[in-house]
This record gives structure tokens, C-alpha cells and sequence, in this order.
């Protein structure tokens, strides 16, 4: 039997690898079970992302394979990649506006309704913003809108401003609001991260327009035409649902914000850049990021755990974003990392050390204090 040619194979063994990202699909779906089941069914969700992975990440070691030159093109040209990502759009709005009536059932006990909220807000962090957060650097404006409808699930638009024009800017320095400082509690960041970088993207949005000679609070500032849409959205909810269930969306939303600032914060916990000669920070490198090669985490959040490489480059899509084995690597994957944060002390404990170690082995590191 003839074997195929190179190029084939190639496309073939890349399709095969953007088949695996499907299971991402699998907490959408045992969402679904949360949002409609009850009993211990509506916590379904929670314990398969924050007991199952991380079980199953303890167990693994990570793989930093790469793609070869052909493979990332093969990859960049097959349409599953991105059609995925697109997938997950009617996706969380259809389990959205499921949520919406279900937490509306007659009888439901408030154990039960706490798990729908739960699972609800996972898909707000994991799905909405994460999704939200790859497709925002696209070039093309219709995927940057996905991201921005992603984001209004979680009542959170303002962050492709303050993420794509300023985290990316200043990251790793004491100007980044969601670069985490050294011995920083997740608790204190979670509220400097929300609150500054909400006040971040209105300077920058406001310097946008004044560049471009325009009224920086004119109805061209993106800022204010986002919180109209989330209003609308939010007036919406409680006239056709009743304000019950605006108060689980409220917060739904909650939770998904504030599972991006705890990714946030294990993102670039304690790692600053240094500043050159002329007193400029240094260019962002792979040293910045903490990163993670568990294959799980990997595939559920679209690669967003090779977190150095897309701070190297912005542009480049999830499927092709380059392991950086002498990155700082995280002792489990980013599930378990969650966890640990929640108990600082613990968290100090793990991760200080790792801190040091690699302040050693690279000057060019600074502590982030």
C-alpha cells in the first residue's frame, strides 16, 4: 500500500490534533447536566474542573513538544482550529439563556441553585472570557466582535481594551494591575486587578481618541458604548426573567470574573521585568509568564497555558503557540494552581521558591515587588 505523501500525512496527523481540542466541548456539556440536573448532578461541573483535571494533570507529566515549520503551517491553514473557537459563541449563550429559566424551577433548593450559579460562572471564566481572550487578538474585526459577545456573558467588555493596549503593554511591571506582585494574596489582587484595570481602560480609551482629535468621552468611546450594551443586557434579563434571575446572572458574572483574575494572577505571579540602561523596561520575554504543559488543562483552555509564547507574540493562534520548557513551569496545571492560590500561605509556599530559582538562573528577572 502506497504511503502518503509527506504534506498528507502532515495535514492528516494536523486535523487529528485539532479533533483533540473537542474535549473542551465536554464542560459545556456537563454544564448543561449542572444547569438541568439537581442534587449533587448540579455541582457536576465544578468537580470535574477543579477535582477530576487537576487529579488527572497530578498524575501526568507535561509534554513541551512543538510543531515543526510545515506542521504550523498545516495547522494555521486547517478551518476546525477556528472553527471551534466559534462554536463556543451559541454555545455559552444558549446555555446562558437555559440558565436564565432553569434557575426559575419550582422547588429548587438553594444547594442546588448555588451549583447552576457555579457552573453557570465557570463557563463565564472558562468559556466566555478565555475564548474571548484568543479570538480579541484576531486581525479581522468580525472575530474580534465574537470576543466581544463572548465577554458581555460575563458583563466584562472592557477587557479586550485593557488586556490587547495595556496588560500587553506593561506586563510584568508595577504598572500592570493584573501582573500579580510578589507575596500579593489572590484576595487584595483580585480587587486591584478589577478596579484599576476597569480605570485603565478608560484612560486608554480616552488617549485613543485624543490622538485621533476626537471627544475622548464622545459617543466614539468604545468604553461607553460597552457599559450601554451591558446595561441593555442587564435591564433585559430582569424584565423578560424577573429579578431573580438577574441576581444569578449578576452572579454568574461574578464568578467568571473573577476565575480570570485567579488565572490572571497565577499568570505572572512574582516575575517583573528589569529595566535597560535608559531606564525602559526590557522587552517582554518567555521568563515573564508561568506556564504549563499539562496536556488537559491544555486542551480545555485552548492553549492559553503556553501563556510565554503568546506573550511573545500576541498574534499567534492557540494551535501553534510554542512550549517554553525553560519558561517558569508551574508545579501542576493551571485547575490545580486555582486551587492553591484560594490558600495563600500555601501558595507562598510552592510557588516563592520557584520565584528565587529562577531569579537566579536568569538576571535579566526581577522579583516583582
Amino acid at each position: 500500500m502506497p504511503t502518503l505523501p509527506t504534506t498528507a500525512r502532515v495535514r492528516a496527523r494536523i486535523r487529528f490534533r485539532a479533533l483533540r481540542y473537542g474535549v473542551a466541548f465536554s464542560g459545556p456539556l456537563i454544564a448543561y447536566m449542572s444547569i438541568t440536573g439537581h442534587g449533587l448532578a448540579c455541582w457536576s461541573f465544578a468537580l470535574y474542573g477543579f477535582f477530576v483535571i487537576p487529579l488527572i494533570e497530578l498524575m501526568l507529566r507535561p509534554g513541551h513538544s512543538v510543531l515543526s515549520e510545515e506542521e504550523e503551517h498545516a495547522a494555521l491553514a486547517d478551518p476546525i482550529f477556528d472553527l471551534l473557537l466559534y462554536a463556543v459563541v451559541p454555545v455559552q449563550w444558549g446555555l446562558m439563556v437555559l440558565f436564565l429559566f432553569r434557575v426559575n424551577d419550582p422547588g429548587l433548593s438553594g444547594w442546588d441553585l448555588a451549583g447552576r450559579i457555579t457552573a453557570m460562572g465557570m463557563m463565564c471564566g472558562i468559556y466566555g472570557i478565555n475564548v474571548a481572550h484568543e479570538l480579541g487578538h484576531r486581525q479581522l474585526r468580525w472575530e474580534r466582535d465574537l470576543a466581544r459577545t463572548l465577554l458581555l456573558s460575563s458583563l466584562y467588555m472592557h477587557f479586550i481594551i485593557e488586556h490587547n493596549r495595556g496588560h500587553h503593554a506593561r506586563v510584568a511591571t508595577p504598572d500592570d494591575p493584573a501582573s500579580a506582585r510578589y507575596n500579593e494574596p489572590l484576595y487584595s489582587f483580585w480587587f486591584r486587578s478589577v478596579v484599576f484595570s476597569f480605570l485603565s481602560a478608560w484612560r486608554i480609551e480616552a488617549e485613543r481618541l485624543r490622538r485621533a482629535g476626537k471627544a475622548p468621552f464622545g459617543p466614539a468611546n468604545e468604553m461607553i458604548r460597552f457599559l450601554m450594551i451591558e446595561s441593555a443586557l442587564v435591564l433585559v434579563v430582569g424584565w423578560v426573567f424577573g429579578g431573580h434571575s438577574l441576581a444569578c446572572f449578576l452572579a454568574a458574572a461574578t464568578i467568571g470574573i473573577l476565575l480570570l483574575e485567579t488565572v490572571n494572577y497565577i499568570e505572572h505571579y512574582g516575575l517583573g521585568r528589569q529595566r535597560n540602561e535608559h531606564g525602559r523596561y526590557r522587552r517582554v520575554q518567555h521568563i515573564h509568564s508561568w506556564n504549563s504543559d499539562l496536556l488537559p488543562g491544555r486542551l480545555m483552555l485552548f492553549e492559553l497555558t503556553r501563556h510565554s509564547d503568546h506573550h511573545f507574540q500576541a498574534s499567534r493562534k492557540y494551535q501553534v503557540l510554542r512550549s517554553q520548557e525553560s519558561g517558569p513551569q508551574l508545579p501542576t496545571g493551571y485547575p490545580g494552581m486555582m486551587l492553591l492560590s484560594l490558600v495563600p500561605p500555601l501558595w507562598f509556599k510552592v510557588v516563592n521558591p520557584i520565584v528565587h530559582r529562577m531569579e537566579a538562573e536568569h538576571p535579566e528577572l526581577a522579583v516583582a515587588r
